[in-house]
């Protein structure tokens, strides 16, 4: 069953999308990077739509070729509330030194989930202040017009990058941060 479910993704990823580099498509304004924090005293959330980079294979062969980068402009999140903003960027991501966080992977895994829909696994690397760490995401490609929609979520270790947190702010910062992926990338037209 699973051989036949390989064959049938292979058929319709070959049908609908030959070889190619998708670009995240700058010009969708749905596309939404989220950093969750629930911490026990205080709830809030880090967005922004400034997400960029590409996924690309070659040929037919989606999973044994293919490359993906996407980074994610640190000094445009908003949590709502200024101050916050300013002391997330100075105090913790240190965006001056770190302003862009990225993951650089392929795609390990990828799975028919119905028409239109593929469950897939890529594996990589994330950077975030400054500290590489490997990382395996999960999420799914659904196709939209002239590409795809991504989405995924995720959890991050504040403490596996290096972000410090003062302990009276434990309260109000949870270590462990959700990301929350919904964007969209468009074929690169070749020239």
């Amino acid at each position: 069953m699973k051989f036949y479910k390989s064959v049938i993704f292979l058929l319709t990823v070959s049908s609908l999308i030959l070889a190619g580099e998708y670009q995240v498509d700058q010009d969708r304004v749905e596309n939404l990077v989220k950093f969750i924090s629930d911490a026990p005293m205080e709830d809030f959330a880090g967005v922004t739509r400034k997400i960029d980079g590409y996924i690309f294979w070659e040929g037919d062969d989606l999973l044994n070729k293919s490359e993906m980068y996407f980074e994610v402009d640190l000094n445009s999140l908003d949590t709502g509330i200024g101050l916050r903003n300013r002391h997330m960027r100075e105090n913790y991501l240190e965006t001056d030194k770190y302003p862009f966080t990225h993951f650089t992977g392929k795609l390990v895994n990828a799975e028919v989930a119905k028409e239109g829909e593929y469950k897939v696994t890529a594996e990589g690397t994330m950077f975030i202040h400054g500290v590489e760490k490997p990382l395996t995401v999960e999420g799914t490609l659904l196709s939209a017009d002239s590409g795809f929609r991504i989405q995924t979520t995720f959890i991050a270790a504040l403490s596996d990058y290096n972000i410090k947190i003062p302990q009276l702010m434990f309260f109000k910062i949870d270590e462990n941060m959700t990301l929350e992926l919904d964007f969209y990338v468009k074929k690169v037209e070749q020239q």
